[in-house]
C-alpha cells in the first residue's frame, strides 16, 4: 500500500483554514450585501428629493414662464446625465475587475493543489 504524502494533521490544517475562508467570504458578502441595500435607500430618496425639488422649481417659476422653468430644468439634468456618462465610460475603461482577489484565488487555488498531490 502506497503512503500518502499529506498527513491527516495537514489535511485537517487545510481543511480548516478552507472554513475559515469560506466564513469570512460570506461574511464579506453579507456587509456586501448590507452595503449595496442602503446605497438603494440613498438612491431612492435622493430621487424622490430631486423629484420634489423639480417640482418645487416648476410651481414656483409656472407664473413667470413654465417652457423656460422646464427647459432650464431639462439642461440641468441632460448635462449632469451626460457628464455622469462620460465618468463612468472613462472608469469602465481603465478599471481591472478584481483583480487582488482574483490573484488570491489563483494563489489558494495552487496552495490547495499542491496539498492535495
Amino acid at each position: 500500500m502506497e503512503e500518502s504524502s499529506v498527513s491527516f494533521k495537514q489535511l485537517a490544517a487545510t481543511s480548516k483554514q478552507f472554513a475559515r475562508r469560506l466564513l469570512t467570504i460570506g461574511e464579506n458578502r453579507e456587509r456586501l450585501l448590507h452595503a449595496i441595500l442602503l446605497a438603494l435607500g440613498v438612491a431612492t430618496f435622493g430621487l424622490l428629493t430631486g423629484i420634489t425639488a423639480t417640482a418645487l422649481v416648476v410651481v414656483f417659476f409656472w407664473t413667470y414662464s413654465p417652457v423656460i422653468a422646464l427647459l432650464v430644468l431639462t439642461a440641468l439634468y441632460g448635462t449632469a446625465g451626460v457628464y455622469l456618462y462620460l465618468q463612468l465610460t472613462a472608469r469602465l475603461r481603465n478599471a481591472k475587475t478584481l483583480a487582488a482577489t482574483l490573484e488570491q484565488l489563483k494563489k489558494d487555488r495552487a496552495c490547495l493543489e499542491k496539498a492535495l498531490e
